[in-house]
């Protein structure tokens, strides 16, 4: 079968599309036909060796699928072939046919297309698991999302928006900032062209944001700890801008904030079952059409060097996708 391959770590151009042995289901797992692949940020880390997991070379990227089961281990009971499934691998989906541990997957209703399902694990799981676990949101607060028109950040407005929350988007570009007003943003902040502090401060009559949900770090992780309002929170997801930023703890004192780590990943692995009661009321809640992932581009596995250049270059807006 055909699959990309990374064989030593460096730029995502150095991928390769190979020939390699058809996955086999073990004890506790199963085979997925690939209809799509989610595209993620760790991706593009993974292979250029920066991510905190390191996979032995060679490997396959790819975090999360969408598809069919074509094979079930000998002690699967939940699944069998032919079932329609959403899973996070965690590593190998950027190929035809990936092996699947069977906790790791979930099943797609009937009303949920393979794009959809690809393009919703990780970015809303992770969303979810910050806002409703981490961040306690609750209706009627400010939340502030940085990158709100990235996969995470996307799903942090619609979630916000489904708890009540006054949503704050903060965008690089004006489509940016239009398809964060289609997906329920209150108000938009350009932190390009606007100073984000002092935006936030005015948009609420100098309160500040009760919540503020950061994927981007670098500068801007300061910026809007410095817009947080007293006993706010600070949610640290990500770092897309490149940077680790150093946060003065003087801040954190004086307004009586936190700051909170979030890894969807490590919650998944160190808290199973909490994981999979939300992401079945995630499912739940995509099926009825009360969250709806937006997929801006889906590129086929000869090109997905290209799908992951477009995340590190920060062209992509929600969602972007891989079809075997």
């Amino acid at each position: 079968m055909k699959a990309l391959q990374c064989s030593a770590f460096g730029p995502v151009a150095g991928l390769t599309l190979a020939e390699v042995p058809e996955p086999v289901a073990g004890e506790g797992e199963l085979v997925v036909a690939v209809r799509a692949a989610g595209v993620n940020f760790p991706d593009a880390l993974m292979v250029q060796g920066k991510y905190q997991v390191k996979p032995a070379l060679p490997f396959t990227p790819g975090l999360e699928c969408a598809g069919t089961v074509v094979a079930v281990g000998p002690d699967v009971a939940d699944f069998r072939p032919g079932d329609r499934v959403v899973a996070y691998p965690p590593i190998g989906a950027f190929a035809e046919r990936v092996r699947v541990p069977a906790r790791r997957a979930f099943p797609i209703p009937a009303t949920v297309d393979f794009r959809s399902a690809a393009a919703f694990l990780l970015t809303y799981g992770t969303s979810w698991h910050a806002l409703v676990n981490c961040g306690r949101v609750a209706a009627g607060e400010t939340l502030l999302v940085l990158g709100a028109a990235g996969g995470v950040g996307l799903a942090a407005v619609q979630i916000g928006k489904l708890f009540g929350a006054r949503v704050i988007a903060a965008v690089s570009s004006a489509d940016k900032r239009a398809l964060c007003m289609r997906n329920g943003a209150d108000e938009v902040i350009d932190y390009v062209a606007e100073d984000l502090k002092s935006r936030v401060r005015e948009l609420t009559a100098d309160r500040g944001a009760d919540l503020i949900f950061d994927p981007v770090g670098g500068d801007f992780t300061e910026a809007a700890l410095r817009s947080c309002a007293w006993r706010g929170r600070l949610l640290v997801v990500g770092f897309a801008a490149g940077a680790i930023p150093r946060l003065p703890a003087n801040l954190i004192l004086l307004k009586g904030c936190s700051a909170i780590g979030v890894l969807w990943g490590e919650y998944s692995a160190r808290e199973p079952e909490a994981c999979r009661t939300d992401m079945t009321a995630l499912i739940a809640r995509l099926a009825a059409g009360e969250l709806k992932p937006h997929v801006s581009a889906v590129y086929p596995l000869t090109q997905a060097a290209d799908a992951l250049q477009s995340l590190l270059e920060r062209r992509a807006t929600g969602k972007v996708l891989i079809e075997p």
